[in-house]
């Protein structure tokens, strides 16, 4: 059985050993990694490579990630991963990624939600992504509950002032 993939941007991978937990299933840091991979090639085909993020001295930074199960995935099972974008800022700087984890059989086996922004490397400090990033970002699918997050507004000093919602 095909997993469904709504659209979504999705790469294959194996369950390897080094993934494994004790029990002899896929471990919790495994679905972090492994959604982080999926979302780095989805930036790469589309014109940010590392090399790209390193030139610019910026990065994606997470804040807050969420991981729900709910089906086991086992040694050598191929999993499917879908990569979606579930809210974003009108400009970007702030978003929240999906990613959904298929076994085999076409059942959902996990979901991650990633709340982060970009991250300019120099300054250490959230920034609005330049427009070339932002337009690769506008290409993520969305999923079918997304919502635009609060824009930040500038405070007295002229920088964006910390908003209470996510990063």
């Amino acid at each position: 059985m095909t997993p469904p993939a709504d659209g979504r941007y999705a790469k294959e991978f194996l369950a390897g050993w080094g993934t494994m937990d004790f029990n002899g299933h896929l471990a919790n840091t495994a679905y972090l990694d492994l959604a982080a991979d999926v979302r780095m090639a989805f930036f790469a085909e589309h014109g940010f490579p590392p090399s790209e993020f390193r030139r610019l001295g910026l990065g994606p930074v997470v804040r807050k990630d969420e991981v729900e199960y709910f089906r086991e995935v086992g040694l050598h099972d191929t999993v499917t991963i879908t990569h979606a974008v579930a809210a974003m800022s009108p400009d970007g700087a702030r978003f929240t990624l999906e990613n959904e984890f298929w076994a085999p059989s076409g059942e959902r086996a996990a979901r991650v939600r990633s709340a982060g922004g970009w991250l300019d490397l120099r300054a250490r400090k959230l920034i609005v992504p330049p427009p070339a990033l932002f337009a690769a970002l506008q290409l993520v699918p969305r999923t079918p509950d997304f919502v635009e997050l609060p824009s930040r507004k500038p405070d007295a000093r002229g920088s964006a002032a910390r908003s209470s919602v996510g990063p």
